[in-house]
């Protein structure tokens, strides 16, 4: 029988964490680089300065290590990284669809849609439905879709070109 492994800890190595080091670089709190010093002495003046002693990069030789609050400084980190989070946009994929012998007013209705999304930073995806006899007339579907490549051209650029697949024609667009 044997011991499970250690749970691998994400981030950097702390206190007695940090293993198979006999000296480090050590930096103290007030950021002051102290030299190279024995890990077992660098990890005590941590302890007398209530603070912990933490591997900031640990591939140079010696490592180095820096006197840290080891919790504020997870916290800080988690902080950061839902900040970032929080400022990420996922870009959707919205739908426009269109027949072809979409009237003027309904047209402009589904630009008006279109620049819209534009200005949220989505991508829109042009769909032409054909139905019996229009099938035909593949040509009227082509043109409607080159207008609207047309008159989306300094907001939008093409990512992918009008593709017929079976009854419908579609185009994808997105934002400049």
């Amino acid at each position: 029988m044997r011991a499970m492994p250690a749970p691998q800890k994400d981030g950097p190595r702390a206190n007695r964490d940090i293993r198979g080091v006999r000296e480090v670089q050590l930096i103290d709190d007030t950021g002051l680089n102290r030299g190279v010093v024995a890990f077992f002495d660098a990890l005590q003046m941590a302890e007398e300065a209530g603070l912990d002693l933490v591997e900031i990069a640990p591939n140079s030789t010696p490592p180095v290590c820096k006197f840290l609050d080891y919790g504020r400084f997870r916290f800080n980190e988690q902080k950061k990284q839902n900040e970032a989070r929080k400022r990420q946009k996922t870009v959707e994929v919205k739908e426009i669809k269109l027949r072809p012998g979409i009237d003027k007013h309904d047209y402009d209705v589904k630009m008006k849609a279109v620049h819209r999304f534009f200005e949220e930073g989505d991508k829109v995806k042009v769909t032409l439905r054909f139905r019996g006899r229009e099938m035909a007339h593949q040509d009227i579907g082509l043109r409607l879709l080159e207008r609207v490549k047309s008159e989306t051209a300094e907001i939008a650029k093409v990512e992918s070109e009008p593709m017929l697949e079976g009854r419908q024609m579609i185009m994808i667009l997105a934002p400049r």
